[in-house]
């Protein structure tokens, strides 16, 4: 089992910055690989990044290429996604997630665990 917890949402005008950090335990870190999704009111679950065991691969969405930025400290346990340039449609519950086949998805059912979500808000 590997449990996530995530942390660092809230409400940030448009143009601003957050970083988001999904803290897991359980479970080797540098054995499992990260992504994180996201889901506004209404709409399905969205992948936005993922980053491989040892964090030399990382794979964005269209969406927020260029804007986020995925990264992990195996040390730590954790995974950081730094937003910056947010925009009103970025606003929805972000969830962070584990896989531990090493291998990369876009779907949700490709992730073992998740995270409870945080809340992301951005006001124009």
């Amino acid at each position: 089992q590997v449990q996530l917890v995530e942390s660092g949402g809230g409400l940030v005008q448009a143009g601003g910055s957050l970083r988001l950090s999904c803290a897991a335990s359980g479970r080797t870190f540098s054995r499992i690989g990260m992504a994180w999704f996201r889901q506004a009111p209404g709409k399905e679950r969205e992948f936005l990044t993922y980053i491989s065991r040892g964090g030399g691969s990382t794979i964005y969405a269209d969406s927020v290429k260029g804007r986020f930025t995925l990264s992990r400290d195996n040390a730590k346990n954790t995974v950081y996604l730094q937003m910056n340039s947010l925009k009103p449609e970025d606003t929805a519950v972000y969830y962070c997630a584990a896989e531990e086949r090493a291998i990369y998805s876009r779907a949700s059912s490709g992730y073992d665990y998740w995270g409870q979500g945080t809340q992301v808000t951005v006001s124009s």
